[in-house]
């Protein structure tokens, strides 16, 4: 029977009249269900069209479910792919009406068309109704087997989706074995790709609780299968060329043959015409070459010829992409000559350039050479400048102290007149005072000079370099420390003032606690207030090849909940999942689903330095008239102890310096007993929770984690285990390699009190940042003591 005339009514199938038209449509598709008559497919065609119309623009069509499911009963292409466009839609809101569509879709699956076999199969996989899934084994099954690539590239995809809706049936399926089978046999190209796709995304989610889970994810790193891949590389389109340069990048060379074979294989990739593929490659070669400065130096000059190419002949996105890459991995030769502009703000801003590379890449090696070179041009300016970068870089470098002190040893501080450039470089003096001989006097005669520097700046740096000299080498600069804390309290700046009279007062109080204070053992800074934190730019180096990149944000800043609205804590665990072993006293809560969005790390700063406890206040027995302190140190007539140069470990008598008339100081504040915790402790998913949004942060610390706990940390269980030994215990835990997070709760042995901690570790920067919040937040440090303590011992035997 022939369709009924459309409706003068009906002027734009995007512009429905009413309620009326969803019937219309819904009587005129059932007349043509079962109708054989000529041209009835293009009838149903242009009801389709409407149905598929009204839906795109959020009118709900779902009533003609049942009469687009009738009419599907067609060999006709385009009509089954509306009708899968439109059951895909609506079939997971209304799981009753899903029933009616498995009976075509599985006929469909056994079409002799493999078009239409593989969109059933997408079709029938898309529909995450959870109490369907027994119907997908059938025509998975059959459809990895099929003889049609594309059949067999739609199944592996298909595998994918049945293991997030229902993962043990995936897994009691055994279809990851016969994807992995594929994936190493198959002929076609795509089908590979999508195997290690779907491989790398199950095992990465099974690895938290299965060893074997955990091999087979490593596997996927093994040098025969690495090199598989790389030898296929051409047959691969694009997108998976870039999902094996990705695997290539986590690949750990057995030698430098091994590095060298990789780059031989990968080298035509940089030629290639798609930016991606090029920078994948570019990431592969930086990463495989980090342990060889010579190569890697190499690989710069080598990559910057693809790299300009694509930008001059891409468009302008691409070409922004590109030139935020080159940002990432700029060269210094050029902004290094630019240090000998006769433009002196340009060279300024060139040596600027130079230090703020400095401070966010890993291999400084030739920076520093540059640097150095950059203090022998014998030009004032140049010279302040570097003289500022210097410091920064052996506050975040230390390991670069003898290179540089060697150098900066020789400048005359006569030279220096910034005040900048004479701070930095005083504070090389007090830092370094044990490794530069001239340093006492150096000191001595800035000190001698005080009337004349008029920045606050340079006298506070010179209060603290005098302290520290003195500490490491007092006989040679008692008298220098006499003078500038003398000088210091009548000093008119308030700043320069407050300051000399607290060193004054602390090394009244006790020489060890001063020492401690001011001098503490050196710890290398991990981000300045004025840049980009390296771990934020270490994360977005990580990422390199992504939007990442193009943001100057790891991804999960503009991915992850946490950062793109109001902090909620249930969304931050319920990433997460509740772990069983915590205690055999707690009633199981609900298990939350494991998900790594929100585990790329957030950097907290940390305080390089602790000052002393209120209570030391009581202590101070020093007048407050600064005239009457000027006048007792001035009169000093200074004998230095008969101790040598060591003199931090001995007992010097510092009321003889400071002319106090005292004959003993008081004893040291005893350390505080080391906190004891409960072995048995217990605490609900909930109670921790609602303590975790009510409690503020105490402390955030990180530490080191030893290679052998990064290797152990390839099972998360394990560390679960070890932190329970030592009384601490996990609530959740979630993530992938390289980021793992756990959330632990541990009470003290004698009163019910809890502490509750976020521990996020990075197994490839071997870093852990934890959280804690605590009821008593006085014990937050000994707490810390104690988590620090057990994380060290984790992974020895």
């Amino acid at each position: 029977m022939p369709p009924p005339a459309a409706s003068s009514r009906y002027p734009s199938p995007s512009q429905p009249s009413g309620k009326s038209e969803v019937t219309d449509l819904k009587s005129q598709l059932r007349q043509l269900a079962g109708s054989r008559a000529p041209g009835v497919d293009d009838s149903k065609r242009d009801l389709f069209k409407k149905v598929i119309s009204y839906m795109t623009i959020g009118i709900d069509v779902s009533s003609v479910f049942g009469e687009m499911v009738m009419c599907s009963a067609t060999s006709d292409i385009v009509l089954k792919k509306m009708c899968y466009l439109y059951v895909g839609n609506y079939a997971k809101g209304n799981p009753d009406l899903s029933l009616l569509t498995i009976n075509f879709l599985q006929r469909d699956c056994k079409d002799e068309d493999p078009m239409i076999r593989g969109l059933a199969l997408r079709s029938l996989c898309s529909l995450r109704v959870p109490n369907l899934v027994e119907y997908l084994l059938g025509p998975l099954g059959s459809g990895l087997k099929d003889n049609n690539s594309y059949v067999r590239t739609i199944a592996v995809t298909g595998v994918l989706k049945l293991y997030h809706i229902s993962a043990s049936t995936c897994i009691d399926a055994e279809f990851p074995a016969t994807l992995k089978s594929l994936m190493l046999h198959d002929s076609d190209a795509q089908v590979v790709a999508n195997c290690l796709a779907a491989l790398q995304e199950i095992w990465s989610l099974e690895a938290s609780h299965s060893e074997e889970a955990c091999r087979e994810k490593e596997s996927l790193l093994s040098k025969p299968l690495i090199y598989y891949f790389l030898n296929r590389i051409k047959e691969f389109n694009e997108w998976a060329q870039c999902l094996i340069l990705e695997l290539a990048v986590k690949y750990v060379p057995s030698d430098s043959n091994d590095i060298f074979d990789i780059m031989n294989l990968l080298e035509d990739r940089l030629q290639h015409a798609n930016g991606a593929v090029v920078l994948a490659t570019v990431k592969v070669f930086l990463q495989l070459t980090l342990s060889m400065t010579d190569v890697h130096q190499q690989v710069y000059e080598r990559i910057k010829s693809p790299l300009l190419t694509l930008v001059s002949s891409g468009s302008p996105e691409q070409s922004y992409a590109i030139l935020s890459h080159l940002h990432l991995l700029v060269v210094l030769t050029e902004l290094c000559e630019y240090a000998a502009n006769v433009d002196i703000e340009i060279a300024r801003e060139s040596i600027r350039a130079v230090g703020k590379i400095a401070l966010q890449q890993y291999d400084v090696n030739a920076i520093v050479d540059r640097l150095l070179q950059f203090l022998e041009m014998e030009k004032d300016y140049v010279t302040a400048e570097t003289l500022v970068l210097v410091k920064d870089l052996l506050r975040k470098h230390p390991q670069w102290s003898h290179d540089c002190i060697s150098v900066v040893g020789g400048i005359s501080s006569k030279n220096i007149q910034e005040p900048k450039a004479k701070a930095a470089l005083i504070w090389m003096l007090g830092e370094y005072a044990q490794d530069m001989s001239d340093a006492p006097y150096i000191l001595e005669n800035l000190i001698e000079n005080w009337e004349e520097e008029h920045s606050a700046e340079v006298r506070l740096h010179l209060l603290t370099a005098a302290m520290k000299c003195f500490f490491k080498r007092a006989p040679e600069t008692q008298k220098s420390l006499g003078i500038a804390l003398a000088a210091g309290i009548a000093d008119f700046h308030q700043d320069v003032h407050d300051r000399a009279l607290f060193y004054y007062r602390v090394l009244q109080y006790d020489v060890h606690v001063a020492e401690r204070v001011v001098s503490p053992p050196q710890q290398a800074v991990s981000a300045f207030a004025d840049t980009q934190s390296s771990e934020i730019k270490d994360r977005i180096f990580d990422e390199f090849n992504s939007l990442s990149v193009i943001y100057q944000k790891p991804s999960y800043m503009f991915t992850d909940k946490e950062h793109r609205g109001p902090f909620e804590f249930s969304d931050e665990l319920g990433s997460t999942s509740i772990t069983p072993e915590v205690s055999s006293d707690i009633v199981p809560a609900q298990q939350f689903e494991a998900n790594d969005k929100d585990l790329l790390l957030s950097t907290d700063e940390k305080d390089d330095n602790k000052g002393l406890s209120s209570n030391n206040g009581s202590a101070y027995t020093a007048p407050y008239e600064s005239s009457n302190i000027s006048s007792q140190m001035q009169e000093l007539a200074i004998s230095g102890p008969a101790a040598s140069a060591t003199t931090t470990q001995s007992s010097f008598d510092f009321d003889d310096l400071l002319g106090l008339g005292l004959s003993t100081a008081p004893a040291p504040t005893p350390s505080p007993p080391l906190l004891k915790l409960n072995a048995r402790a217990a605490l609900d998913p909930r109670a921790f929770q609602q303590k975790w949004r009510q409690l503020p942060i105490s402390l955030s610390q990180e530490y080191s984690v030893n290679p052998q706990g990064i290797a152990a940390l390839t099972v998360p269980q394990s560390l679960i285990k070890h932190m329970q030994s030592h009384s601490i215990h996990c609530i959740a835990s979630g993530g992938q390699s390289p980021n793992f997070k756990f959330f632990f709760f541990a009470q003290k042995e004698a009163e019910p009190s809890d502490y509750l901690t976020e521990c996020i570790i990075n197994s490839s920067s071997a870093k852990a940042q934890i959280k804690v919040k605590a009821d008593d937040q006085s014990t937050s440090q000994a707490f810390a003591t104690v988590f620090e303590t057990a994380l060290s011992k984790f992974g020895m035997p």
